[in-house]
């Protein structure tokens, strides 16, 4: 079973090996995946970041603004200052 294109959702920068490619390559290096391996890029291409699969390796970069269970802009570490 290879992934289906809704699963790389717009809006995501997809390289393999350094170089940037387009949905179909990725389609169809995906029908040699097993289950396990299909669902683990499903899920990095929400999360972004770098792995590899197959001795190929990948490096997802989000576009979109990482966003709260409720829908609203993460606003990362609260650093609170020292006191003095």
């Amino acid at each position: 079973m290879a992934l289906k294109g809704q699963s790389i959702r717009k809006g995501v920068i997809i390289y393999l090996n350094g170089e940037i490619v387009v949905k179909q390559i990725i389609l169809d290096l995906s029908e040699s995946w097993s289950e396990f391996q299909e669902n683990f890029f499903k899920h990095m291409v929400k999360q972004g970041g770098e792995f590899k699969i197959k001795e190929n390796k990948f490096n997802i970069i989000l576009q979109d603004q990482v966003l709260t269970s409720r829908g609203e802009k993460d606003v990362g570490i609260i650093i609170y200052p020292e006191s003095f």
